[in-house]
């Protein structure tokens, strides 16, 4: 039982279909991770390997990790990095098989660091879904200048395609970061306009906004409830998200 549960907001129970919150591992260490999920772990649904650290982990570390998670009724999945990896060298049959065999059962697919032709992007959900994986793909670019390329219609038509493709959510690129990407500005600030015509065009129970500061989980949980979806959460930050969702810090007292 949880101290004060008289005073709680109650929140849809695990498998959640919307509120979720996905946090960025970056090679937090094994008993590390098992403690803060004994902590935290109903509060998260997903965990992203993030980028390319499974490269430079022990391989039984990292199934006893994966293993660790799925016992909280967490998916682990891995970053974006290691499939564009993959698709850069050629290797996509040997990554979904390797992923496979550790236990991953969700991998991300996404362009954000090369240039892959938008059909090879989504032949390649494609593919992984008939390799039995769950699909989250990822829009946008690491590059500020050239994520800046995208307009609004163009970040809409590539994120309801890769839904169309057969992702089970989109994410929108903000990188660690959170600033000078995609819908924010150089100053973390969210670009209200663009998310609003996202909104209106995208299922919003279906996007993952990729939010790693605080301003910026507030701005989204007053926006849209507490139930909006996000990701690129710090294991620092899981406790303070879940409060900024239950209205019990400062920022959405009485407000959510």
């Amino acid at each position: 039982m949880k101290c004060f549960s008289c005073l709680s907001k109650k929140r849809e129970e695990k498998p959640r279909s919307c509120g979720v919150t996905m946090v960025l591992d970056k090679g937090l260490g094994l008993e590390t991770a098992e403690s803060l999920m004994n902590l935290t772990g109903e509060y998260v649904d997903y965990v992203k390997f993030g980028w390319g650290t499974l490269v430079v982990q022990d391989w039984d570390l990292v199934q006893q990790k994966i293993e660790m998670y799925k016992a909280h009724d967490i998916t682990p999945f891995t970053g974006g990095t290691l499939f564009e990896l993959a698709y850069s060298k050629n290797r996509m049959d040997g990554f979904f098989a390797e992923a496979y065999d550790l236990g991953f059962r969700t991998i991300e697919i996404s362009d954000g660091s090369i240039r892959i032709p938008r059909e090879d992007k989504l032949k390649a959900i494609t593919l992984a879904k008939q390799a039995k994986f769950e699909v989250l793909s990822e829009v946008g670019k690491k590059d500020p200048a050239l994520d800046a390329e995208f307009s609004v219609e163009e970040r809409v038509n590539y994120l309801n395609a890769e839904l169309n493709a057969g992702s089970s959510y989109v994410i929108v690129e903000a990188r660690e970061g959170g600033k000078n990407i995609g819908i924010f500005d150089k100053s973390g600030n969210a670009k209200e306009d663009e998310i609003d015509h996202i909104l209106n065009h995208v299922p919003k129970d279906k996007i993952i906004w990729e939010a790693p500061n605080k301003d910026q989980q507030v701005f989204f949980v007053l926006k849209m409830g507490s139930d909006v979806n996000l990701g690129n959460i710090s294991t620092d930050d899981i406790i303070s998200l879940e409060t900024i969702r239950q209205g019990l810090r400062g920022d959405t007292f009485g407000k959510v």
